[in-house]
């Protein structure tokens, strides 16, 4: 009896530990199926997990990092079409059949995820049925995704566009403070280095983010809200309702000050 508590504690303490939503939805026993094959990675800024069309050879569940999906163009020029955090997986392909990665997925925000081999991955993929819900139901939010970032790049401004960007950088790592330079801010959003400057001025101005030395902190959360582009407001409400949670945000946000205490923003 005893060590049937204890199990049941320990298996209680991983899930929690665990944040990543996919996981989470999952009953306790496709859970603790999936626990001996899970393997707690630690992923680092700029590492990439899959060049487009290389071959996937592991998924992986985010728990406090975010990755971007990066699809090329001409030149050798690339823009984001996505970015995954605690809400899902990397290697969604796998889950459709194929092994073969579409984008560039690139860590934006380093952090810890779990990491399962492909091979372990299609095996419980084909005997949980709670697996594939959960993974079918994110493919649909991400192509969601997808879609409303190609008309965003398409018809809003730079500054929307950065807004949106770092607001949804904010949701995955539930922090008001975090860093990117703007070479890389300008490779996310398809634009010029120059166009990032001007758009990060502007947000400057408006007392809705600081920026120093590649580091971002937002000031105003719900001014920035308000400067972004609609396109932030509809993907979230929609992963939300989906997801059965209030918004991406739901945990405590924190900005971290100069003395290296926290609070809320």
């Amino acid at each position: 009896m005893r060590r049937l508590y204890v199990e049941e504690h320990t298996l209680r303490a991983i899930k929690l530990s665990v944040q990543n939503r996919v996981l989470a939805g999952l009953p306790r026993k496709d859970y603790r199926k999936l626990l001996p094959i899970l393997e707690r990675v630690k992923l680092t800024f700029g590492q990439v997990l899959y060049e487009s069309q290389a071959r996937i050879r592991y998924v992986y569940f985010p728990i406090d990092c975010f990755v971007s999906m990066l699809t090329g163009v001409d030149g050798g020029r690339s823009a984001e079409v996505g970015l995954i955090g605690s809400e899902g997986m990397i290697g969604l392909p796998v889950a459709l059949g194929i092994a073969v990665s579409p984008f560039r997925a690139v860590v934006q925000g380093g952090g810890s995820a779990m990491r399962m081999k492909i091979a372990d991955f299609r095996r419980e993929f084909s005997e949980s049925v709670a697996l594939r819900k959960e993974l079918f139901l994110f493919t649909h939010l991400l192509m969601i995704q997808i879609a409303q970032t190609a008309a965003c790049n398409r018809f809003h401004r730079v500054s929307q566009r950065m807004a949106r960007w770092i607001l949804m950088t904010s949701d995955r790592i539930h922090s008001n403070d975090f860093r990117i330079t703007q070479e890389f801010l300008a490779l996310m959003l398809g634009v010029r280095r120059v166009g990032i400057s001007i758009a990060a001025s502007d947000l400057r101005e408006r007392k809705l983010m600081a920026y120093r030395r590649g580091n971002f902190t937002i000031l105003n959360h719900r001014g920035l809200v308000a400067a972004a582009c609609g396109c932030y407001k509809f993907v979230k409400d929609v992963y939300s309702r989906a997801q059965g949670t209030k918004d991406l945000s739901h945990q405590r946000r924190r900005t971290h000050t100069g003395n290296g205490n926290r609070s809320d923003g």
